[in-house]
């Protein structure tokens, strides 16, 4: 090892440097909280109350501020956020109204929900974690907060870190999937994007972590339901993603809408103080959903305003999202004894603070410059990226006889592109309902590139010669309304045929109590069948869907999922070889309804099915209980052989660190990327473990005939978990250790932990 030298004046130079630099940061915070309590001696209380008031702005409203009341809410001092405002200059003139024409001038901050991109559209999340690529969902945010800071944003309600295992529910899409871990990465890697490293700068906007906790285990997937879990599996299963956006540096949190075990997340103490506050030592704040206080009286456990104030506030609440409870009922609870002066102040210090952070009290118009609005939006770059991530999003699920990619020189001469999604201009469709930054309903389709758009022209360069017709969708639609598009695809020597969900069937209030292709689209599937044509499915989903029929009839089967602006540009990539499939599932793809939910690391059972048809064992008489499709599976137009799985020994010593190392070969004849996954299983512990639990992920690139080692280390803590008791502890014992590129095929290998 080569040993370097400093000179003794540059090292003097570093030390008062970094000394200085750890210094500002302290001064920094120390002078935000001395500010913090000088401008909370100086409130009454009706000020205090209205700073932990959020309203709605335009999205309701209309951009005519004369036509409500919101100009005279903010003069009164009972605004402190608007909720969902795209009017640019309307939110510089209710800045200008904060700041000039109240008593304390204290700033507003303007939330949004930017949940897959602001004005550029980028898939939706739960495609963004099937690229189990990081640092792509880091960029793809970055950009996000440029462009939503740029506008006048703030304050974004996102990442939802919520664990779904449960597709009916339509939020699905808003997540990450069905696995703890993987949920924790691209969690972690959100608020990086969003916030940066300085909170401050007018091109970061604050994340908000939500639902906090338990939304995605609403029963039958019913949006808004009840959830009722034990303690382990919270611990286990849906905390740690919070956890870890906690660790990141979120800077705020928002209450889920529902109950979990009979207390409405909003007024959960157990959560919100005990756990947030307390075990993790969060000190930001926390924004009900939306109306989510005065909700806690639908749900019975608040008899009105004063008494759900209260209770939301005495569980470490801060700030009421749009349902005005706190502004009805917390002076009143107070009066009554029902919560302290120095509660209230407490919360009103958190939203302060916050807004102290994001830089508003030095410069109110930090984030409504209209130069960099006009300069900023859009911008052209930005769909570089979303077609990056759009085409590393797409999942090949299947693709007998090498189907796939459509190149030049192929022995087909004639494609025909059909489908009702093979060039949609309505609902949505590509996007989502959450793309509110481009409007509710009203937006400007011409901004997406449809697929039949890009794919046509792209496949004519090759050769080809292609058509494109539409597709009737609707319930009522038969075969004689699909007899041009069965004509053109009898006609051609290659179907492309495009189904899926419309946009607007993704999102909140989106559940559905059947996950077949909507709209009867299987029928038109079966009609094709019928012409023996070789065939290639693109679904357009937000959410695993059911199509055993086709996953055993039709030869190459693509997820897209709901992929954005660049849709139809992504599409064509993949399809014709120019990009690789790198895809893999975050959520396993059920063969049926009745399997739901159905998830990869599930407890074994005393009588576990091992063989279709066994009688006295856990399954089903009309299926067998195995996926249509695993967590963790995608394939690609290469081959990927795992050999030389290799532990650095069989036993180790508690709090040693276990090294697992495989090697992963290109065995086809294309360049592509990998993603290897690293699962454990608890042998024998004091409680059932799952059958396996993600502990590590690596995505790689490797070139035709290339070979690369790939090694994960597992702490303690990898092996450890919540016991019955809630005490976190590994056990002594075996354990195995799975490698492959999803979670069923997979190399094993054991080990011993000792004390």
């Amino acid at each position: 090892m080569t040993k370097i030298i400093v000179p003794r004046s540059i090292l003097l130079i570093f030390l008062i440097l970094s000394f200085t630099t750890v210094f500002a940061q302290k001064t920094s915070v120390k002078n935000i909280e001395s500010r913090v309590e000088t401008l909370l001696t100086k409130m009454t209380l009706d000020e205090k109350i209205g700073q932990l008031n959020q309203v709605v702005g335009d999205i309701s409203t209309g951009t005519d501020l004369a036509k409500d009341d919101l100009i005279a809410q903010i003069r009164a001092n009972k605004v402190s956020s608007v909720l969902s405002h795209v009017n640019f200059e309307n939110k510089i003139t209710m800045q200008r109204v904060a700041v000039n024409e109240t008593r304390l001038g204290i700033p507003l901050v303007f939330g949004f929900d930017v949940i897959h991109g602001y004005k550029t559209i980028f898939p939706i999340p739960l495609a963004q974690a099937a690229s189990w690529d990081m640092g792509l969902v880091e960029r793809i945010e970055r950009i996000a907060a440029e462009e939503a800071s740029a506008d006048g944003q703030n304050w974004v309600f996102a990442p939802m870190v919520d664990v779904g295992r449960d597709p009916r529910w339509g939020r699905v899409m808003e997540g990450a999937g069905e696995d703890p871990y993987l949920g924790s990465r691209v969690g972690e890697a959100r608020i990086r994007g969003f916030q940066g490293d300085d909170l401050s700068a007018n091109n970061t906007v604050a994340a908000c972590t939500k639902h906090f906790a338990g939304y995605g285990f609403i029963e039958a997937g019913r949006e808004y339901n009840t959830v009722d879990m034990s303690d382990q599996r919270l611990r286990e299963i849906v905390l740690p993603p919070f956890q870890a956006a906690a660790n990141a540096g979120s800077a705020t949190f928002m209450n889920a809408f529902t109950t979990l075990n009979g207390v409405p997340a909003s007024m959960n103490k157990n959560l919100i103080t005990n756990i947030l506050r307390g075990e993790w030592a969060w000190n930001g704040m926390i924004v009900s959903d939306w109306n989510s206080f005065g909700e806690t009286i639908i749900h019975g456990a608040a008899e009105d305003e004063t008494d759900a104030s209260a209770k939301c506030l005495s569980a470490g609440s801060d700030m009421d999202m749009v349902g005005g409870t706190f502004q009805k009922g917390l002076k009143k609870a107070l009066e009554a004894g029902r919560v302290t002066q120095a509660q209230i102040d407490e919360a009103v210090r958190r939203v302060l603070r916050f807004k102290f952070s994001l830089g508003l009290f030095d410069d109110p118009f930090r984030y409504l410059n209209q130069k960099r609005h006009d300069t900023t939006l859009e911008k052209p770059e930005y769909r570089v990226v979303a077609r990056e991530a759009a085409a590393k999003s797409m999942v090949l699920l299947k693709n007998d006889g090498g189907l796939l990619p459509l190149t030049a020189g192929s022995r087909f001469k004639k494609i025909a592109i059909i489908g009702p999604y093979a060039d949609s201009k309505g609902n949505k469709d590509y996007l989502s309902f959450w793309t509110i930054g481009l409007g509710m309903r009203e937006y400007d389709s011409t901004k997406v590139v449809r697929p039949a758009q890009a794919l046509k022209p792209a496949l004519e360069k090759l050769g080809y010669e292609v058509t494109v017709t539409e597709t009737c969708l609707d319930s009522t639609c038969t075969e004689k309304d699909y007899a041009a598009a069965i004509n053109a695809a009898r006609a051609a020597d290659v179907v492309i045929v495009c189904v899926g969900e419309r946009g607007f069937d993704c999102g909140e209030s989106r559940s559905v109590s059947s996950l077949e292709l909507p709209r009867k689209q299987d029928q038109l599937l079966n009609i094709l069948g019928r012409l023996k044509k070789p065939t290639v499915m693109v679904l357009f989903n937000s959410r695993p869907l059911v199509f055993e029929w086709a996953s055993q009839n039709i030869p190459a089967i693509l997820v897209a999922w709901q992929p954005g602006f660049e849709t139809g540009n992504a599409l064509a990539d993949v399809l014709t070889g120019k990009v690789n499939p790198s895809g893999k599932l975050p959520m396993t793809f059920p063969r049926s309804l009745g399997q739901v939910p159905i998830y990869y690391n599930h407890l074994n059972t005393g009588r576990p099915q091992t063989q279709y048809g066994q009688i006295f064992t856990s399954g089903y008489l009309d299926s067998p209980t195995s996926p249509a499709y695993p967590f963790g599976f995608g394939l690609s137009y290469t081959a990927y052989t795992y050999s030389n799985l290799k532990l650095s020994k069989t036993q180790y010593k508690m709090g040693e660190t276990v090294e697992v190392s495989v090697t992963v070969t290109n065995s086809g004849s294309l360049p592509g990327e990998e993603t290897v996954q690293c699962y454990t299983r608890d042998l024998a512990a004091d409680i059932a473990r799952p059958v396996k639990e993600l502990k590590g992920f690596e995505k790689i690139k490797l070139n035709a005939g290339e070979s690369r080692g790939v090694t994960f280390r597992l702490s303690e803590h990898d092996l450890s978990y919540w016991n019955n008791e809630l005490k976190w502890k590994a056990d002594p014992g075996k354990f195995k250790v799975f490698v492959g590129g999803n979670s069923v095929e997979v190399m094993e290998g054991e080990f011993e932990l000792a004390r």
